[in-house]
């Protein structure tokens, strides 16, 4: 995998959850040993169907890896509680902090994922998300695959089906064969708004605590399914 180009990258990124996740956790003060934070994220989750998978996503992850301190379960739930499925560039073992350099562009990623799943319930429309903004630095060597699009296909398709293809070019990095260097994530364009600019870290402590917390919106969709996202100043939570 050395071929490939590599960027330094130090840079605020911006991720967007729902806004009814608390921005504190439980165990972000409690512990700092890596022993004791494992049993503690399954004591949190024990009565949570998926105990099982999160269970094998803590065993992914070095100890060095498991962060505490404030606002650190913000982090680790995004290695922890992430989409069975995988994403573009990570696979069911384990998440990633997924983000972008600016906010727009995470609003436009996570409106096309939430529209996607709406359309595949009969009664998903209307409906309203309301989202929570998180802040942070990042900071790593990422496999750089910007201005790529037509020369890596595979790697940009648009359609989540075709994750496939992305998913084993990011496993290889992640956890090369024996011998090799795992990479710390990777630089990527965005397919959702036009020169935005994505981040998947492959490690927590590549996320620089403490995370900040930015704006609320709110994605609104109609009857018809047309979308739109507005900021707001009062939040139900």
């Amino acid at each position: 995998m050395s071929a490939w180009r590599r960027t330094r990258v130090r840079r605020r990124t911006h991720r967007l959850i729902a806004s009814r996740y608390p921005t504190i956790g439980v165990f972000d003060d409690l512990t700092a040993d890596p022993d004791e934070l494992r049993v503690a994220f399954l004591l949190a989750n024990a009565t949570n169907d998926r105990i099982t998978l999160l269970g094998q996503r803590i065993g992914a992850l070095a100890d060095e890896e498991i962060i505490t301190g404030p606002t650190a379960s913000l982090v680790m739930a995004a290695f922890l509680h992430a989409d069975p499925a995988g994403g573009r560039f990570t696979d069911g073992r384990l998440g990633a902090w997924y983000a972008s350099f600016d906010v727009a562009t995470a609003l436009a990623e996570v409106r096309f994922h939430s529209m996607r799943r709406l359309r595949l319930s009969a009664g998903g429309f209307p409906s309203s998300i309301q989202l929570r903004e998180l802040i942070a630095p990042v900071h790593g060597a990422l496999c750089d695959l910007r201005g790529l699009q037509a020369d890596l296909p595979s790697l940009y398709d648009p359609d989540v089906a075709g994750y496939g293809e992305p998913q084993r070019f990011a496993v290889a990095l992640r956890w090369p064969a024996e011998g090799g260097e795992p990479e710390d994530g990777i630089l990527y364009d965005s397919l959702r708004r036009a020169g935005g600019i994505n981040v998947c870290a492959f490690r927590p402590t590549m996320v620089a605590l403490p995370v900040t917390q930015g704006d609320h919106y709110q994605l609104h969709w109609d009857e018809a399914g047309t979308g739109r996202a507005v900021k707001l100043t009062n939040v139900a939570l």
